[in-house]
């Protein structure tokens, strides 16, 4: 289903899935710019038009910003030949579904609503047995550590820092329920095994993580 949100022609992606609207048998490519942002105003999934500044759209923004940090440092791992590198896709999957969650507030909602952008608990799973099985293979963490280790992990550090963002963004929006709580679960879950991959991809290389040491 496409929709203006956020000031540009959104496209809200089920299950990744691309949408191409058709009209007697060909696909349409809608323009990118739909002009209905211009006085400040954009829609939700629901149809109800809130000021850009709105926490929907900031939540929106934020987790989108997410999607394209991960992308980036996703290119550095594949450089490095990084082998969960499929596991930052489906991430990537799962934050288009966060937005369209989002964008659906339960106060405007319509049944169809609900169930075309109900957020489950599996990725929240997924992401709890992916860091349990990258904290296996890592030695103790005894002292807190800078964003380091080369490239690969110094980018995840970065993905990480804009999670907790995303997640700051989300939660007065799960507080008055107009969103899945188990989207905020997921963020916070993503913030930890962006943290414990980024350690990973570091050891991975060979690359030493920076220890934080008291200024004197």
């Amino acid at each position: 289903m496409g929709r203006a949100i956020g000031g540009r022609l959104l496209i809200i992606f089920f299950s990744c899935k691309s949408y191409a609207s058709k009209t007697d048998g060909e696909s349409r490519i809608p323009k990118i710019y739909t002009k209905t942002g211009d006085k400040g105003f954009s829609s939700t999934y629901t149809g109800e038009r809130r000021p850009k500044e709105d926490h929907v759209f900031e939540a929106l923004g934020t987790t989108d910003e997410l999607s394209s940090a991960i992308g980036l440092a996703r290119e550095f791992c594949i450089d490095k030949g990084h082998t969960f590198t499929d596991q930052l896709d489906k991430i990537q999957c799962v934050l288009q579904d966060v937005g369209s969650n989002i964008a659906t507030p339960q106060s405007s909602a319509r049944e169809i609503h609900i169930k075309k952008t109900k957020f489950s608990s599996q990725p929240v799973a997924d992401l709890e047995g992916w860091i349990d099985e990258f904290t296996e293979k890592l030695p103790p963490l005894t002292n807190f550590i800078l964003p380091s280790g080369g490239k690969s992990s110094a980018a995840l550090h970065i993905a990480r820092t804009v999670c907790r963002r995303a997640e700051r963004s989300v939660s007065p929006i799960v507080r008055s329920g107009e969103a899945d709580p188990d989207v905020a679960k997921y963020l916070n879950r993503l913030s930890d095994y962006l943290f414990t991959v980024a350690r990973y991809t570091a050891m991975k290389e060979g690359n030493e993580e920076t220890i934080y040491k008291r200024p004197e």
